[in-house]
């Protein structure tokens, strides 16, 4: 049966976005028989229309909408427009994702204490540890059919890791393998074995790759407890005059402005338009925002430090073959202050077809030195960095001067990086510069920094109410009945890829929401 929610019913707990965070939020919650209603921006795409060809993709999925950047960081000059890429569409960048399913290591939900105070960050516990979350992970993980989890065997290797496997061992390092990845290697949960055919940013065309769109969706729309309606654009959060969250108001596919009445609203537009959500619905009551007595919503953006380093060969690698990530070197993800910052970071290989490399591997260059690049695409690897980056109260989002089509003020996004990323960073290109070179490699290219990123923090969880956004459930500090869902939630971006722990927060969240709606307490 096909849910079908009126307007005017506000016992219904409405989910802004089906992403990582709202899509299985959505199913977790009406397997439990609550009444949903899912409001997504972008339209709706399953396997059979995703696009091999990047371009055409990144148009099909991508948010374009406007946005702005300030700060010093090479994204904002240049790709001013597109600070990150995300996807607008039902599944949100589950769709888009490489896969990479890793647990955060026990000291990263402890980076105040672990690392201590360090200048010119902001830097917090988490309210939760690794203890708290080992339960919620093995559901995540068994949702995800994460590789090299749960008797699940890992996915064969490709060129692209072969030869990183062989300089990583070459340098030593031990912890290298395919990864943990929510790509089936056996047929799994109604989901066929990868096929191998690469384009894994541009949506799974066989759905052997987990995605919201095609998994989580329409389980829990199977149940008739979960209404989606895709192009569904919300404008503002709704309250009443004891400040309880009471409806949102968003813009249908028509461009008519609606208004859902909701008994709990719950936020996973990530961590751009969750904070720009929250800013854009002030009131008189709540002047600075709703969740935002502390004032930091929109504070503490995180990206992951993030860079990439393509080596050349004299013979051919045809990195696109295989899956987009197909390996990891996790030897240098702990904490070694010795190396001259704190936290640590992950290498994996990564490949990008012509349009994307030719995009990102020198922005902006031209000359011989790029273009000889380009000709020696067929016999190049690829690898991506990423690194824990430290939360700063300046790396924030705000709302812009420029509105959108609706006439919405948009997200800005600023960030600088902090010295501990600019020292990781150095460190890392020249780990991946040796590892290439141990293997042969005739030219290697460090890259900076791409829009392609994980977006964290903004609605930050903390214990105490002066200090984030939200309480160890995702539930604002402020308003009972209003929930963050995404990676706005991160009080720290830990080294590892967030998807399986925002997976996991959101079935734990899913967990809390349905028995304290039962107890009657929201």
């Amino acid at each position: 049966m096909v849910a079908k929610f009126e307007l005017s019913d506000d016992s219904v707990v409405v989910v802004i976005g089906t992403g990582a965070g709202g899509g299985v939020l959505s199913n977790e919650l009406a397997q439990k028989g609550v009444k949903v209603v899912a409001l997504e921006a972008g339209g709706r795409y399953l396997p059979e229309d995703y696009i091999n060809d990047e371009w055409e993709s990144f148009g099909q999925l991508a948010w374009t909408d406007a946005r702005t950047t300030s700060g010093d960081w090479r994204v904002a000059k240049d790709f001013s427009g597109l600070p990150a890429w995300i996807v607008k569409a039902v599944g949100g960048t589950t769709v888009h994702w490489a896969g990479a399913s890793l647990r955060f290591q026990d000291h990263e939900w402890k980076s105040l204490t672990n690392y201590g105070a360090v200048e010119g960050a902001n830097l917090l516990d988490w309210p939760i540890d690794a203890a708290e979350m080992a339960p919620w992970y093995d559901k995540a993980e068994s949702k995800l059919g994460v590789t090299r989890t749960g008797g699940r065997a890992g996915l064969p290797g490709n060129n692209n890791f072969k030869i990183l496997e062989k300089g990583a061992r070459a340098l030593g390092y031990k912890e290298v393998h395919t990864g943990r990845m929510a790509i089936n290697s056996a047929d799994y949960d109604d989901r066929m074995a990868c096929q191998q055919t690469g384009f894994c940013f541009q949506g799974c065309k066989w759905g052997a790759k987990w995605s919201a769109a095609y998994t989580d969706i329409p389980r829990g729309e199977a149940t008739g407890n979960l209404e989606v309606r895709d192009h569904a654009h919300v404008a503002r959060i709704l309250h009443d005059d004891s400040g309880k969250v009471t409806g949102v108001e968003y813009f249908d596919k028509d461009g008519n402005l609606q208004m859902q009445k909701a008994r709990i609203v719950c936020v996973a537009g990530n961590s751009f338009e969750s904070p720009r959500l929250l800013l854009n619905s002030a009131s008189s009551m709540f002047p600075d925002g709703l969740a935002n007595s502390s004032g930091m919503v929109g504070k503490n953006y995180m990206r992951h430090l993030t860079g990439s380093v393509y080596a050349t060969f004299e013979k051919p690698v045809r990195m696109w073959r295989g899956t987009t990530m197909a390996g990891i070197i996790q030897d240098e993800a702990r904490h070694d202050p010795s190396r001259g910052f704190v936290g640590g970071y992950e290498l994996e290989t990564l490949s990008l077809g012509l349009p994307f490399m030719a995009a990102f591997l020198n922005p902006g260059g031209w000359g011989r030195s790029f273009t000889t690049a380009l000709d020696a695409y067929e016999n190049m690897a690829g690898m991506w960095i990423v690194g824990e980056d430290l939360a700063q109260e300046s790396n924030r989002v705000t709302l812009s001067d420029v509105k959108d089509q609706w006439g919405l003020p948009v997200a800005n996004v600023n960030f600088s990086d902090h010295a501990n990323d600019k020292a990781m960073r150095a460190h890392a290109y020249k780990q991946g510069i040796a590892i290439y070179e141990a293997v042969g490699a005739t030219r290697t290219f460090p890259t900076p920094p791409y829009p392609s990123t994980h977006n964290l923090g903004t609605n930050r969880m903390s214990e105490l109410a002066k200090d984030g956004v939200v309480n160890k459930w995702g539930q604002s500090h402020d308003i009972a009945n209003l929930f963050v869902s995404d990676g706005s939630q991160f009080t720290s971006g830990a080294s590892e890829n967030p998807t399986l722990t925002i997976v996991a927060l959101a079935i734990r969240q899913a967990d809390h929401i349905a028995s304290e709606m039962a107890a009657g307490t929201i």
